[in-house]
């Protein structure tokens, strides 16, 4: 038996498979975002364990015996925290997460160099990334920064929790800007950036490598049978991709969740830092990936139903009946996605999500069309951005709570003109990533190459042809008013 965890920002999810990859079970625990300021997001990482223990004890409540066998756990987490220890091992402030964006003068240190820091760390530099966090906590807070022994990913002061030890591995490293993503080391230059050394840092593995084994109270706490071991896991999007069986340049995933991404394999390193993509290492060894991501996308939904007190299945409904039936025309509303600020391409921290072509006709329906359409729209910005620098993916699978919408995935189907597909189980994308990436740990698995295989398709999206013509003027459209009120 095998174990994933994934440790998002809204939940920590956890599922139990066995060497067939059978989902024995699964369970959820909530967690919650702390903003005490516009652009500020903060979480603390004891909410962390206390989520992650309550579902493994509901994992062997539910399945005891099955539980009882695991072998190695893996974890998955949300990237770019700053998880801050000190010599005492213990927690100086709460993890500043991955959209929050107080961080942005701090980008313009962190590259202020005599040397080409784009071209060390393969990504620019963004208030979303860990390193110029610690600058900001270097400006702001000096006394939380001098006390700094350790800085660990989310993912990683859970494992530290768990073994003891200290890890990380590359997909998640790559996204601190202290990496040599080609060579796959941290960069004592990069580190240099954020005043730091190679000290603070933990050591380096690959995703399906062995980080250590479960402490004694926690084995003996859960009644595990085995020495449970606990491999490197992946950042949440590479483990996504692992748990689709998304490793290959043909491949690709587009996740509408809180965040809004495309991830792409690549077999070698490519990168494109004028439209702010990703170029990041993937979780298994000798593989890299591309990604772009906007900071809200299905939180954008949530958002509008929360305002116009409409529920998400009936704003769809609105959504798919003003699209089919009221007239969507160039001169319907639009809406820029950027309540959180934006990655790719723009990487503008300050932009501000607004509606625009709002007349006194204008309902809820129209206004929660536009927030949907506003979301595909930055969707395409990021495909068009890789593909300047990447054109070898070709099967596109659709991800996250959004894609439960049929409807949403026609409207991407159609903007981008590809075919995606749904898979069975891509809702324990994550988790079953993680579980897989375990799976390498155990001895008795001869064909480790077999591990990693892409699940099964469910559904298939086509494009509308008939609306294609409105649809991508409209996205012209759109893309100017971004650039006509850009601060």
């Amino acid at each position: 038996m095998f174990i994933g965890i994934d440790l998002g920002t809204s939940s920590v999810k956890t599922i139990l498979i066995d060497h067939d990859q059978n989902i024995i079970c699964s369970t959820n625990s909530s967690l919650s975002i702390q903003s005490s300021k516009d652009g500020y997001s903060e979480q603390n990482p004891e909410d962390w364990i206390n989520a992650t223990l309550d579902c493994l004890a509901k994992l062997q409540s539910l399945n005891s015996k099955e539980f009882q066998e695991t072998i190695s756990i893996g974890i998955s987490g949300h990237m770019h925290g700053a998880t801050l220890l000190d010599k005492d091992e213990k927690i100086i402030r709460p993890c500043i997460l991955w959209n929050d964006t107080r961080s942005s003068k701090e980008c313009i240190e962190f590259e202020n160099q005599d040397f080409d820091v784009r071209n060390i760390s393969g990504n620019i530099t963004m208030p979303g990334f860990t390193a110029p966090k610690i600058n900001w906590i270097k400006n702001n807070e000096k006394e939380h920064f001098k006390k700094i022994h350790k800085v660990l990913l989310p993912k990683d002061y859970l494992r530290f929790y768990l073994t003891g030890e200290y890890y990380s591995e590359m997909s998640d490293a790559s996204g601190t800007l202290w990496l040599n993503v080609l060579n796959r080391t941290w960069s004592n230059k990069l580190l240099a950036c954020s005043y730091l050394e190679e000290k603070h840092m933990p050591k380096l593995v690959e995703g399906n490598e062995n980080t250590g084994y479960l402490k004694k109270s926690l084995a003996q706490k859960f009644n595990f049978k085995k020495n449970v071991s606990v491999v490197g896991g992946a950042g949440d999007n590479a483990a996504a991709a692992v748990g689709m069986g998304i490793t290959n340049i043909d491949q690709s995933f587009i996740s509408l969740g809180t965040s809004g991404v495309f991830f792409t394999p690549t077999e070698n390193f490519l990168s494109n830092t004028g439209d702010a993509v990703h170029s990041f290492c993937h979780c298994l060894p000798d593989k890299w990936h591309l990604m772009s991501v906007m900071l809200s996308a299905s939180n954008c939904l949530d958002w509008i139903c929360s305002i116009t007190n409409t529920t998400i299945p009936s704003a769809l409904q609105n959504v798919e009946k003003f699209y089919n039936e009221d007239g969507l025309s160039l001169n319907s509303s639009y809406f820029l996605p950027y309540l959180s600020g934006e990655r790719t391409p723009h990487n503008d921290p300050n932009v501000r999500g607004s509606f625009h072509s709002l007349k006194t006709s204008t309902n809820p329906s129209e206004l929660q069309y536009a927030v949907i359409e506003g979301v595909s729209f930055g969707i395409l910005d990021g495909v068009n951005s890789i593909l300047k620098i990447n054109s070898n993916f070709e099967n596109i699978f659709m991800v996250g709570g959004g894609s439960k919408s049929k409807f949403w995935n026609q409207l991407i189907s159609t903007l981008l003109n590809r075919t995606l597909s749904i898979c069975d189980q891509s809702e324990f994308g994550a988790a079953l990533g993680v579980a897989r990436l375990a799976m390498f740990a155990d001895s008795n698995i001869t064909d480790k190459k077999n591990i990693v295989k892409e699940i099964k398709i469910r559904e298939k999206f086509n494009p509308n042809v008939n609306k294609s013509d409105v649809l991508l003027k409209r996205y012209q459209h759109w893309k100017n008013i971004y650039l006509e009120n850009k601060i």
